[in-house]
Protein backbone atom coordinates (compact mmCIF):
# COMPACT_ATOMS: atom_id res chain seq x y z
CA UNK A 1 0.00 0.00 0.00
CA UNK A 2 2.72 2.66 0.67
CA UNK A 3 4.43 1.86 -2.88
CA UNK A 4 1.18 2.61 -4.40
CA UNK A 5 0.34 5.95 -2.39
CA UNK A 6 2.59 8.36 -4.29
CA UNK A 7 1.87 6.89 -7.80
CA UNK A 8 -1.67 7.62 -6.64
CA UNK A 9 -1.02 11.15 -5.68
CA UNK A 10 0.45 11.85 -8.63
CA UNK A 11 -2.36 10.20 -11.00
CA UNK A 12 -4.59 12.85 -8.87
CA UNK A 13 -2.57 15.68 -9.95
CA UNK A 14 -2.57 14.38 -13.54
CA UNK A 15 -5.65 15.45 -15.89
CA UNK A 16 -6.19 11.99 -18.21
CA UNK A 17 -9.00 12.69 -20.86
CA UNK A 18 -9.22 11.13 -23.92
CA UNK A 19 -10.32 12.92 -27.03
CA UNK A 20 -11.92 11.44 -30.47
CA UNK A 21 -9.79 13.40 -32.44
CA UNK A 22 -7.04 14.92 -32.14
CA UNK A 23 -8.11 18.44 -33.19
CA UNK A 24 -10.51 18.05 -30.30
CA UNK A 25 -7.49 17.45 -27.83
CA UNK A 26 -5.75 20.74 -29.69
CA UNK A 27 -9.45 22.65 -29.14
CA UNK A 28 -9.16 21.99 -25.38
CA UNK A 29 -5.10 22.39 -24.69
CA UNK A 30 -5.45 25.93 -26.32
CA UNK A 31 -8.42 26.93 -24.12
CA UNK A 32 -7.41 25.83 -20.70
CA UNK A 33 -3.75 27.62 -21.84
CA UNK A 34 -5.68 30.69 -22.85
CA UNK A 35 -8.23 31.03 -20.14
CA UNK A 36 -7.10 32.32 -16.72
CA UNK A 37 -8.24 30.76 -13.38
CA UNK A 38 -11.00 32.78 -11.47
CA UNK A 39 -9.07 32.04 -8.07
CA UNK A 40 -5.66 32.13 -8.64
CA UNK A 41 -3.77 35.15 -9.34
CA UNK A 42 -2.50 35.47 -13.19
CA UNK A 43 -2.39 31.66 -14.00
CA UNK A 44 -4.16 29.83 -16.50
CA UNK A 45 -6.09 26.84 -16.16
CA UNK A 46 -3.79 24.19 -17.53
CA UNK A 47 -1.42 24.95 -13.81
CA UNK A 48 -4.07 25.73 -11.51
CA UNK A 49 -4.48 23.15 -9.18
CA UNK A 50 -7.63 25.19 -7.73
CA UNK A 51 -10.62 22.98 -7.01
CA UNK A 52 -12.29 25.71 -9.59
CA UNK A 53 -10.04 25.63 -12.31
CA UNK A 54 -10.35 21.59 -12.07
CA UNK A 55 -14.37 21.85 -12.57
CA UNK A 56 -13.69 24.39 -15.62
CA UNK A 57 -11.23 22.12 -17.59
CA UNK A 58 -13.97 19.49 -16.64
CA UNK A 59 -16.60 21.88 -18.17
CA UNK A 60 -14.28 22.95 -21.27
CA UNK A 61 -13.84 19.06 -21.74
CA UNK A 62 -17.69 18.35 -21.13
CA UNK A 63 -18.59 21.38 -23.79
CA UNK A 64 -15.71 20.13 -26.57
CA UNK A 65 -16.85 16.42 -26.34
CA UNK A 66 -20.94 17.84 -26.87
CA UNK A 67 -19.50 19.13 -29.96
CA UNK A 68 -20.04 23.02 -29.33
CA UNK A 69 -18.18 26.00 -31.33
CA UNK A 70 -15.34 27.56 -29.79
CA UNK A 71 -17.39 30.82 -29.58
CA UNK A 72 -19.94 29.09 -27.86
CA UNK A 73 -17.65 27.80 -25.43
CA UNK A 74 -15.86 31.38 -24.95
CA UNK A 75 -19.15 32.90 -24.63
CA UNK A 76 -20.59 30.45 -22.10
CA UNK A 77 -17.09 30.90 -19.86
CA UNK A 78 -17.55 34.84 -20.30
CA UNK A 79 -20.58 34.85 -19.41
CA UNK A 80 -19.77 32.89 -16.37
CA UNK A 81 -16.93 34.75 -14.90
CA UNK A 82 -16.35 37.43 -17.03
CA UNK A 83 -13.39 39.14 -19.68
CA UNK A 84 -11.23 38.37 -16.64
CA UNK A 85 -10.86 34.63 -17.66
CA UNK A 86 -9.76 35.78 -20.78
CA UNK A 87 -5.87 36.32 -21.23
CA UNK A 88 -6.90 37.93 -24.49
CA UNK A 89 -10.10 40.24 -24.16
CA UNK A 90 -11.18 41.42 -27.55
CA UNK A 91 -10.84 44.54 -28.33
CA UNK A 92 -14.00 46.97 -26.72
CA UNK A 93 -14.71 49.84 -25.09
CA UNK A 94 -14.15 48.43 -21.47
CA UNK A 95 -11.11 46.98 -22.60
CA UNK A 96 -9.55 49.76 -24.69
CA UNK A 97 -7.23 50.99 -22.00
CA UNK A 98 -5.43 47.67 -22.06
CA UNK A 99 -4.79 47.25 -25.40
CA UNK A 100 -4.07 50.96 -26.83
CA UNK A 101 -2.37 52.04 -22.59
CA UNK A 102 0.46 50.52 -23.41
CA UNK A 103 1.53 51.40 -27.06
CA UNK A 104 0.14 55.52 -25.60
CA UNK A 105 3.04 54.90 -22.98
CA UNK A 106 5.49 54.21 -25.07
CA UNK A 107 4.62 57.16 -27.48
CA UNK A 108 4.32 59.72 -24.65
CA UNK A 109 8.28 58.24 -23.48
CA UNK A 110 9.59 58.79 -26.93
CA UNK A 111 8.21 62.59 -26.99
CA UNK A 112 9.06 63.11 -23.90
CA UNK A 113 12.59 61.88 -24.37
CA UNK A 114 12.70 63.85 -27.53
CA UNK A 115 11.92 66.71 -25.52
CA UNK A 116 14.58 66.87 -23.02
CA UNK A 117 17.03 65.67 -25.98
CA UNK A 118 15.72 69.28 -27.37
CA UNK A 119 15.97 71.29 -24.30
CA UNK A 120 19.41 70.11 -23.72
CA UNK A 121 20.92 71.20 -27.02
CA UNK A 122 19.09 74.58 -26.91
CA UNK A 123 20.25 75.36 -23.63
CA UNK A 124 24.03 74.03 -24.70
CA UNK A 125 23.89 76.81 -27.52
CA UNK A 126 22.19 79.38 -25.52
CA UNK A 127 25.45 79.08 -23.04
CA UNK A 128 27.99 78.59 -25.66
CA UNK A 129 26.48 81.97 -27.24
CA UNK A 130 26.40 83.58 -24.02
CA UNK A 131 30.03 83.09 -23.43
CA UNK A 132 32.05 86.17 -25.38
CA UNK A 133 35.66 86.73 -26.33
CA UNK A 134 37.59 89.81 -24.77
CA UNK A 135 38.28 92.64 -25.85
CA UNK A 136 41.83 94.02 -26.52
CA UNK A 137 41.96 96.08 -23.17
CA UNK A 138 40.70 93.43 -21.57
CA UNK A 139 42.97 90.82 -22.66
CA UNK A 140 45.99 93.34 -21.80
CA UNK A 141 44.84 94.22 -18.54
CA UNK A 142 44.60 90.19 -17.96
CA UNK A 143 47.85 90.04 -19.12
CA UNK A 144 49.22 92.56 -16.46
CA UNK A 145 47.41 90.81 -13.51
CA UNK A 146 48.97 87.33 -15.02
CA UNK A 147 52.81 89.10 -15.62
CA UNK A 148 52.51 90.67 -12.04
CA UNK A 149 51.33 87.75 -10.22
CA UNK A 150 54.69 85.75 -12.21
CA UNK A 151 56.61 88.30 -10.77
CA UNK A 152 56.10 87.88 -7.60
CA UNK A 153 55.94 84.06 -7.34
CA UNK A 154 59.66 84.54 -8.76
CA UNK A 155 60.58 86.94 -6.34
CA UNK A 156 59.57 84.40 -3.64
Amino acid sequence: MLVLLPWLAAQAAVDVREFDSEADRQRYQSFIDEMRCPKCQNQNLAGSDSPIAKDLRDQVYRMIEEGRSDKEIVDFMVDRYGEYILYRPPLSASTLVLWLGPVVLLLLGIVVLIWIVLKRRTNLSNNAADTKTLTEAEREHLDRILKSSDDETSER
